[in-house]
């Protein structure tokens, strides 16, 4: 299927995910591109990353994985970073998660609202064995989308102070395996490994490979294209 750009009709987008530095793992490069055409980003963060560190206990990983990710986001012009603070590793698909995200939709105001992929497997359909994708990113996915419509509805949570918002124009899911939409990121690659790079304590414990060299690796993976070109992938769904 031919891809097409992303639609530009948006001023505004909050960038949804589970754990700091997920947003790293790819999407920061798009947010680098947005940013310098004058769009305004936040980030916000379902839980602190704080069950992410080996050796590392939860009371004092949360506050390094937060740190990084302030840090990782002002790389690419993102100033307004949240955190939930739902526990790390065991997000749940349902109400409670669903009316938190819906609260903050409503403080941030999106247009756009983009999240992370969150199918079963990171592995292209048809092939097994599978890599499974983390339980938290299957949970928080749906929540997302389900919760712009809860942002609009004064019914469903009636418990929230927050004025409705039913201006998100679009869903944007990242989308690996021929995505409909595309972001040309060539001019922003190395804002982008520079954004990873700042989870520095995070990586360090992930491998002996230098951290600069880990976040280039991983942002040629998901950047890098057959034709040589730099895109980052999604899906679009209505508001």
């Amino acid at each position: 299927m031919p891809t097409s750009p992303m639609p530009a009709d948006w001023q505004r987008a909050l960038v949804v995910a589970a754990h700091p530095d997920d947003i790293e793992y790819g999407l920061a490069a798009a947010v680098a591109v947005w940013t310098a055409a004058g769009k305004e980003v936040h980030y916000l963060l379902a839980t602190r990353g704080e069950a992410g560190m080996a050796g590392v206990p939860p009371a004092e990983a949360g506050p390094i994985r937060e740190d990084e990710e302030r840090r990782s986001a002002a790389v690419v012009g993102v100033t307004e970073v949240e955190f939930l603070d739902h526990r790390d590793g065991v997000l749940v698909a349902g109400p409670e998660l669903r009316r938190d995200l819906a609260a903050a939709i409503r403080r941030h105001r999106p247009d756009m609202i983009v999240t992370g992929y969150f199918g079963a497997t990171w592995t292209p359909p048809g092939v097994s064995p599978a890599y499974v994708n983390s339980a938290d990113h299957r949970a928080l996915g749906q929540c997302v989308i389900d919760a712009v419509a809860d942002a609009s509805n004064e019914w469903i949570f009636p418990e929230l102070t927050e004025p409705r918002w039913s201006g998100v124009q679009y869903i944007a899911v990242s989308e690996m395996t021929d995505p409909p939409h595309e972001v040309d990121v060539s001019d922003t690659v190395e804002l982008a490994v520079s954004s990873l790079a700042e989870h520095k304590r995070y990586l360090e414990l992930l491998s002996d490979d230098p951290v600069d060299m880990q976040a280039r690796q991983v942002v040629d993976m998901s950047t890098l294209k057959e034709d040589g070109g730099r895109r980052v992938g999604f899906r679009l769904f209505w508001g």
